[in-house]
C-alpha cells in the first residue's frame, strides 16, 4: 500500500489504528549496467512486499542522495550532505506531525549515512518517534548469501543485478576489481571504476537473487515489529 494511491481522508483513517510508515532513502547514480535508480528500485520492491505482508504504508522514495563521487558519470544526480540531511529532517518531522511514530527507513545508498547521525538528532527531540534504519546489501542476511555461493558483493555487481534494475546486457565475464587509491573526484572515481562495477560478477542465477530478496524481506518484516 503506497501513499501515492491514497487521498489525505484515507491516511486519516489509516493512523486511527496504525502509526507505522515505510520510507525508502535512494539515489541517482551510475550503476554500470543497471538502472540509475538502482539504489530506489530495489528498496521500493523491498518495502512494496514488505507492505503486503505486514500492510504498513509505504511513503513516495526520496530519489536523490549523496554521490558526488560518480558526477563525472552522466546521469548521476547528487545532493550535498547538508542538503540531504536537511530534507530527511524536515520529511521526518512532517510525517510525526501527522501521526506517524513508528518509522522504517529504507536506505537504499551507502553515500546517504550522514543522514542517519541527523536522525538520532531528531529521536532525541521527538520522544515518542521510533526510528529505524536498514541498510539492506550491509545486513548479516544478505552477507550470509554471498558467502554461501562464494560471491562477494559490491556496487553494481551481481547484489544489485535484479531482473527489474537490469537495463543493459550484462557481461559474462567478472571484472577484476579495481585498485581504489583513496578519497578520489570524480573524474578520478570515473577513471578507477571505468564501467562503474566495483568488480566481480556482473550477474548470479535467478535462484540466488530470488534467496537474496527474501532474506532482506525477512529482515524488514522483523524491523517492522518494533517494541
Amino acid at each position: 500500500m503506497r501513499l501515492e494511491d491514497l487521498n489525505w481522508m484515507d491516511v486519516e483513517e489509516y493512523l486511527k489504528q496504525e502509526d507505522r510508515l515505510m520510507f525508502v532513502l535512494g539515489a541517482t547514480e551510475q550503476h554500470a549496467y543497471l538502472s540509475l535508480l538502482t539504489d530506489v528500485r530495489i528498496p521500493m520492491a523491498f518495502a512494496d512486499a514488505a507492505s503486503q505482508s505486514s500492510g504498513v504504508l509505504v511513503a513516495p522514495p526520496l530519489n536523490f542522495g549523496c554521490s558526488p563521487y560518480f558526477l563525472a558519470y552522466p546521469g548521476t544526480i547528487s545532493l550535498r550532505v547538508s542538503t540531504l540531511i536537511a530534507a530527511m529532517e524536515d520529511i521526518v518531522r512532517s510525517v510525526h506531525q501527522a501521526g506517524f511514530h513508528r518509522i522504517l527507513v529504507l536506505n537504499g545508498h551507502g553515500g546517504n549515512s550522514p543522514a542517519r547521525t541527523q536522525l538520532t538528532e531528531v529521536a532525541n527531540s521527538l520522544p515518542d518517534l521510533q526510528l529505524r534504519w536498514y541498510d539492506w546489501w550491509l545486513s548479516h542476511s544478505v552477507e550470509a548469501v554471498g558467502i554461501k555461493h562464494g560471491i562477494k558483493p559490491t556496487h553494481a555487481n551481481w547484489l544489485e543485478a535484479f531482473p527489474f534494475t537490469t537495463v543493459g546486457e550484462l557481461p559474462d565475464t567478472p571484472k577484476i576489481p579495481p585498485r581504489v587509491p583513496g578519497i578520489m573526484n570524480a573524474k578520478t572515481a570515473r577513471e578507477v571504476y571505468g564501467d562503474g562495477s566495483f568488480g566481480g560478477p556482473y550477474s548470479a542465477s535467478e535462484e540466488i537473487m530470488h534467496e537474496l530478496f527474501s532474506a532482506s524481506l525477512q529482515d524488514i518484516l522483523q524491523l517492522l515489529k518494533f517494541e
